[in-house]
């Protein structure tokens, strides 16, 4: 009796059967990605969601077969309605936390100096209302993961390097 092997060809990648479980079995991370917003005097935008308690920065999930930047870009448009030719990668962190949520990796992109603060436009199904905050006062405001990735994010921004933080902790180098 001759047996078959049931191959899936993914590019110049063939897939058996056993290489498709392991690639299913593989742990799961959830991404998410925001953006450094500040005023011509370096206060941080905020917003306030309309469906938790906690302020946030501008951003969002990363959808499936989305990369990032391009979530990143998505979501401005979609709570303050702005189309930002977004900067350089300034953070990216990694944590774990205890399920359901597990692990996460979150990327904060440099979204520029806003000056004219009347091209805001919110998403009332999504936002409350939004307001800049002084970099001292982060932390008051955001959680503190948020607001730790928010105050590298803006030490990135001056040094011109890319911090990468290991919840919460920046690695040498």
């Amino acid at each position: 009796m001759e047996t078959t092997e049931r191959r899936v060809d993914v590019g110049s990648l063939e897939m058996t059967p056993e290489r498709i479980t392991y690639y299913r079995d593989l742990p799961r991370a959830y991404l998410g990605a925001g953006a450094l917003i500040t005023d011509p005097v370096g206060n941080v935008l905020v917003v306030e969601p309309t469906y938790k308690p906690n302020w946030e920065v501008p951003g969002g999930m990363v959808e499936a077969g989305e990369d990032p930047r391009t979530a990143c870009r998505r979501e401005l448009r979609e709570e303050i309605g702005l189309d930002i030719d977004l900067g350089p990668l300034l953070v990216m962190m990694h944590a774990t936390l205890p399920p359901p949520r597990g692990d996460s990796i979150m990327f904060v992109y440099d979204g520029g100096i806003i000056k004219d603060t009347s091209r805001i436009e919110l998403d009332a199904s999504e936002l409350a209302s939004y307001r800049f905050v002084a970099p001292d006062e982060l932390t008051a405001v955001l959680s503190p993961r948020l607001a730790r990735r928010m105050e590298m994010a803006l030490h990135s921004r001056l040094s011109g390097r890319m911090v990468e933080l290991v919840s919460g902790e920046m690695l040498a180098g």
